[in-house]
């Protein structure tokens, strides 16, 4: 019974936030891409209040969550106690998963794919 309440091991906490800033920013990454999009396919359909007026600002602000997405990929390596399996985190409702597995299709030096299940 105790394997099933691993994922609220307190030193996890710091995994677990870290986690859910990084889900956070790939929505909103994902968001700031699609208002790129529909900018350029309808530039005369806008929004008049918009959190970035022009284009210039929203890929500023696009590069910036790029970086900072990267920033946490890093840490998540770097909380993760294993590569190529999965560790129970709990985002919320019970226990999520999180893991980092090996890219096979990365040339040259060794990559990991941050993964998430919750």
């Amino acid at each position: 019974m105790a394997s099933n309440l691993d994922y609220l091991d307190p030193a996890l906490l710091p995994l677990e936030e870290t986690v859910r800033t990084y889900l956070e920013t790939e929505e909103e990454l994902r968001k700031a891409q699609v208002t790129q999009q529909t900018r350029q396919a309808e530039p005369a359909a806008q929004p008049a209040a918009s959190l970035h007026q022009n284009p210039a600002e929203l890929q500023q602000h696009i590069s910036h969550l790029e970086s900072k997405l990267t920033e946490l990929r890093t840490e998540i390596l770097r909380q993760l106690p294993a590569r190529d399996e999965w560790v129970k985190v709990n985002l919320g409702y019970g226990p999520s998963r999180v893991g980092a597995f090996r890219n096979e299709a990365a040339d040259g030096e060794e990559q990991y794919l941050i993964r998430v299940v919750h």
